[in-house]
């Protein structure tokens, strides 16, 4: 028998509805604060994710899947949305439109990575992008639709954390004051983080090895070489989130793990869900633009998985109950009958009402086992006697009594009948 990949899972009919309802409150949401949906293609260059996540990231150096394609161009399914939505926004010239670009996206993601609950080799991610407004207001705003769709979702007792990872012109003097802090403990690190010393330091206080996690912990903190401008966003940003009744948390060892961030960064926990908390991360990333070739352009946006996501939900139990029962279900005991069922119900459904019959045609007492196993709401019954008056029995599932739970009606009126006792109903 052949399985799933391994990081890979089936979403099943009976899981599909929390999925649309989760969807759909996104969705929602992004239409209120004026977000667009973008699709981008699931794999692009492979260059695209070097030069805009970084090659110095978890991502670009272990996690992504790349292959050779038959014109030997090399290709990488996306292992994340951002670069894709900025080289669209590059490549069909988005920056010409006088107002900022306000984009949103749902879809599959790769990263090879170990799985574990709510971490999947194939997941699925909803983002948010804003592209040409650098204003600290547009950094609070999209901190706000995050917090809302969490708190529309269910979720409570949330913890923001939030940072600033500074700019091109302070990170330079907090570079070498991690290297003079790292240097004395160069041996202690491990193997990828010595690779990042010289490279990238920011990328050591990101490490998950313990060792490097504890070293981390004593080394200086960003906050203290910001530059004027970069601590003005990030008070403004502040000041933002405290006028709209945020709450947060700074945290100075917050640095997300791409290359791109800038100024704000901050992350969304659900502590409930254990060690992997997460349920929400993003930042500014003002110079990803021009990295992907593209003029000079501010950005900002954050990203959800919706395995995680829909996992905090459910252990909550915070998703509604799937529907798939039926309106209708048309029962045709009798032999002869199995054309004017199958008639019967393509104007039902043409009416807009759900329903079905039983393909096998089996006996009377099957067909209202099937009838109740799809949970439908009313049954049609063609009797043979009803019939010859030119008229069907019509029974309601749903009640009891079985005196009043019935009643012979004109065929000829039975679409127009059930529609009205449908909607009355919903």
């Amino acid at each position: 028998m052949t399985t799933v990949p391994r990081g890979t899972k089936d979403i099943l009919p009976s899981e599909v509805g929390a999925w649309r309802y989760v969807e759909g409150i996104l969705r929602d949401l992004c239409a209120r604060f004026g977000f667009q949906e973008i699709r981008t293609p699931v794999f692009e260059h492979t260059e695209l994710f070097q030069r805009g996540i970084g090659d110095t990231t978890d991502v670009v150096e272990k996690e992504m899947y790349t292959f050779t394609d038959r014109g030997n161009r090399s290709i990488t399914l996306r292992p994340e949305n951002t670069a894709s939505a900025v080289r669209a926004f590059v490549e069909h010239k988005m920056y010409a439109d006088a107002d900022p670009a306000k984009l949103f996206y749902i879809g599959p993601m790769f990263r090879y990575d170990r799985p574990q609950a709510g971490r999947q080799r194939q997941f699925h991610q909803f983002g948010v992008e804003v592209l040409g407004v650098s204003s600290p207001n547009v950094d609070a705003e999209i901190i706000v639709l995050a917090v809302e769709i969490l708190k529309t979702l269910g979720l409570r007792d949330l913890q923001l954390k939030i940072n600033t990872v500074g700019c091109p012109q302070c990170r330079p003097v907090y570079r070498k004051m991690l290297q003079d802090y790292f240097r004395p403990h160069f041996d202690e690190l491990c193997e990828l983080c010595q690779s990042r010393f010289d490279r990238n330091p920011m990328r050591i206080l990101d490490c998950k090895n313990p060792k490097c996690h504890a070293l981390a912990a004593g080394a200086p903190k960003l906050l203290d070489c910001l530059d004027d401008d970069c601590k003005a966003h990030f008070a403004k940003v502040q000041e933002y989130l405290q006028a709209v009744g945020i709450a947060y948390e700074i945290d100075p060892t917050l640095v997300r793990g791409l290359d791109y961030y800038t100024r704000t960064a901050f992350e969304i926990q659900y502590p409930l869900l254990g060690a992997q908390s997460a349920v929400c991360g993003g930042g500014r990333y003002d110079g990803l633009v021009e990295e992907v070739g593209g003029p000079a352009t501010p950005g900002i946006g954050f990203a959800m998985g919706l395995e995680r996501l829909i996992l905090a939900l459910e252990s909550q139990h915070l998703l509604p109950a799937g529907d798939d029962s039926l309106d209708v279900f048309v029962v045709a005991p009798k032999e002869g009958t199995e054309v004017l069922a199958f008639q019967l119900v393509a104007g039902l459904r043409e009416a807009g009402l759900r329903a079905a019959l039983d393909y096998k045609q089996g006996s009377l007492k099957s067909q209202m086992k099937a009838a109740n196993r799809r949970h439908a709401r009313y049954v049609v019954i063609l009797g043979e006697e009803e019939l010859g008056r030119g008229s069907v029995t019509v029974r309601d599932m749903r009640t009891e009594d079985k005196e009043h739970n019935q009643k012979e009606v004109p065929l000829s009126d039975i679409t127009t009948i059930l529609k009205t006792e449908v909607h009355k109903n919903e």
